[in-house]
């Protein structure tokens, strides 16, 4: 009924930009908010960057300055632009939402499969 599917990741060079997708289809009421979360090997799950259904966005320390959240509404997809990589970025990428579907009043939150970004120093 709902998914989340990424894509944009792949191999980078160290100082170079990337920009990740997620498109989120299925029997859809409201996305509330989104965001990106990546999983280094042998690491916890952190959060990146998320956005409110209002545009509201908040960043990791890590991040901040170089990554962009964004959302495009009319086709429920989230973005991240990724600039001034470092080998310290490198992980699997997730996009997570919290979803109301249609004929249900209570949201639930959905994952993405996830896209794997290496950045190469």
């Amino acid at each position: 009924q709902v998914q989340l599917v990424e894509s944009g990741g792949g191999l980078v060079q160290a100082g170079g930009s990337l920009r990740l997708s997620c498109a989120a289809s299925g029997s859809i009421f409201s996305i509330n908010a989104m965001g990106w979360y990546r999983q280094a090997p042998r690491k916890q799950r952190e959060l990146v960057a998320t956005i409110t259904s209002a545009g509201s966005t908040s960043y990791a320390d890590s991040v901040k300055g170089r990554f962009t959240i964004s959302r495009d509404n009319a086709k429920n997809t989230l973005y991240l632009q990724m600039n001034s990589l470092k080998p310290e970025d490198t992980a699997v990428y997730y996009c997570n939402a919290d979803i109301r579907r249609l004929g249900v009043l209570r949201s639930a939150t959905y994952w993405g499969q996830g896209t794997p970004v290496t950045v190469s120093s």
